[in-house]
């Protein structure tokens, strides 16, 4: 058993073996990455290589610099652990043919991992894993792949990253109080960098998050996401009055953002955030712009997007589809915080960047006296309340995961919350939406269920749609939870 290419490259536990994240492991990946890279007439061309702060990280990046250097790559190795969109920035910004990160994002503290990037700056797809597969199945054992010495480098490119950042801001007003934490990760330093950039100073962190950690010690999983990963973020934003609390995951490729209400702080959802920026990135952009997002997001920027003027595309989750969503992208965001709100600086989701234009539009909302929920409220009521949610199940056994989706499938409901769905297997059409997903889609809700491509989970992502009567809403929303559950527990 060896560690296979998935969701842009490689991901697994360190450890030695064939099957986990280690040295040799890297080595024979980055041959084979250099061999198809040659074989497709890019031999000789710049490559970008980044690491983020994880267990095996500096030794990975040295691995891939130092095998890339030896197949005759001009290799830009960046000059210390930085964010994943560093690296995404880089390629596109040098015309790289071809850029690596090394990192497992907001996998647990065991895990790292091996991201790639082709020419564009795009996650790369198939049938390009599949041949680098193969090239890295052909090569041969890691003692015998040459390797040379790399000088880092880079840090110019990075001050280009923070300057390009600090254009994004629309409005002209700063008077914004913003916590953040970086959950132990590459994030801090340059997302508070990126945020000065901009003209906002006045940012208090978690101290005891802020440098990073590969144990990760303060959270039970590095996911801004997971139950009780921002507690200690929320109680830093109420202690210091702040107007916005932002999260961002290990590698800062993803940004949540926390708000307070009434009753106390809480964190929004992926897809609240999403349709917040897709709304304020419209309105200024010009007529015609594609906004895009995935199918286990919610429904609601599809209809803002056509009551602007803009196309819209729904893809395949991950940012490998989303970022190739059409011609004239804007913006793009998956439910689980990952925003791209500078497609023509980083074709990948961007934490940092996201930080920044969530500041902006915050301190903008700040000056008419509103924030960011009221700007949701105005939304609901153009659109209906779009209420959402979702259950996770993690598994220690993967064909539990096979089982349950088989159940699912040989007896699907025809109703849901009390209302009637019509059923669509994703894995059974044909063309780019076929995936392992099930939908559920009636007039007030609608509900996917898929596996995880990065994690040992089985997700079931749910919305309810109404007009007026929330707490009708909440009450078909609890009865997804309780479906999902059961469907959950069938299967033990």
């Amino acid at each position: 058993m060896t560690l296979r290419f998935g969701t842009a490259g490689l991901r697994g536990p360190v450890g030695d073996g064939p099957d986990r994240m280690n040295v040799p492991v890297v080595t024979r990946a980055t041959a084979g990455l250099a061999r198809w890279l040659t074989d497709h007439g890019h031999g000789g061309g710049t490559v970008v290589v980044g690491r983020d702060a994880r267990t095996g990280s500096a030794d990975f990046f040295a691995a891939a610099a130092e095998v890339l250097a030896a197949a005759g790559f001009d290799v830009v190795a960046l000059p210390r652990s930085l964010p994943t969109p560093v690296t995404a920035f880089a390629v596109r910004e040098l015309g790289a043919v071809a850029g690596v990160q090394i990192t497992a994002s907001h996998n647990p503290a065991a895990d790292n991992g091996y991201k790639v990037y082709l020419s564009g700056g795009a996650q790369l797809i198939s049938p390009a894993d599949r041949e680098i597969e193969a090239a890295i199945d052909a090569a041969p054992d890691a003692a015998q792949i040459p390797r040379v010495t790399v000088v880092t480098s880079g840090e110019e490119i990075v001050g280009r990253y923070l300057a390009r950042v600090a254009t994004l801001p629309r409005s002209r007003h700063r008077d914004v109080r913003i916590a953040l934490t970086p959950l132990h990760g590459v994030g801090g330093e340059t997302a508070v960098a990126a945020l000065r950039a901009a003209g906002f100073d006045d940012v208090h962190v978690v101290p005891s998050q802020f440098a990073p950690d590969p144990a990760f010690p303060t959270v039970a999983f590095p996911n801004p996401e997971e139950p009780g990963a921002a507690d200690a973020l929320l109680d830093l934003a109420a202690s210091v009055d702040a107007d916005v609390a932002l999260a961002l995951d290990p590698d800062a490729d993803r940004c949540a953002v926390g708000v307070p209400t009434a009753d106390g702080w809480r964190m929004l959802r992926g897809d609240e955030t999403g349709v917040l920026l897709g709304d304020r990135i419209l309105d200024s952009a010009p007529h015609g712009s594609l906004v895009a997002t995935t199918i286990v997001s919610s429904t609601l920027l599809g209809k803002v997007a056509a009551a602007r003027g803009a196309r819209f595309a729904r893809t395949l989750t991950g940012f490998k589809w989303l970022a190739r969503a059409g011609d004239g992208l804007v913006y793009a965001y998956e439910e689980a915080i990952g925003h791209c709100v500078d497609p023509d600086a980083v074709r990948d989701k961007d934490g940092v960047a996201t930080a920044v234009v969530v500041a902006d539009y915050v301190a903008a909302l700040k000056a008419s006296g509103r924030t960011l929920l009221d700007a949701l409220d105005d939304l609901y009521r153009e659109f209906g309340i779009h209420l959402g949610g979702q259950v996770s199940l993690r598994v220690d056994d993967l064909q539990r995961i096979d089982a349950i989706m088989a159940n699912v499938r040989s007896a699907p409901p025809q109703t849901l919350a009390d209302e009637p769905v019509a059923v669509t297997d994703l894995a059974t059409v044909e063309g780019p939406s076929n995936t392992d997903a099930i939908v559920f889609e009636g007039p007030a809700v609608r509900v996917v269920v898929r596996p995880s491509g990065t994690e040992p989970k089985l997700k079931f992502y749910l919305e309810v749609v109404a007009h007026g009567d929330r707490s009708a809403a909440e009450a078909k929303l609890g009865a997804l939870r309780t479906w999902a559950v059961t469907v959950g527990d069938a299967v033990s």
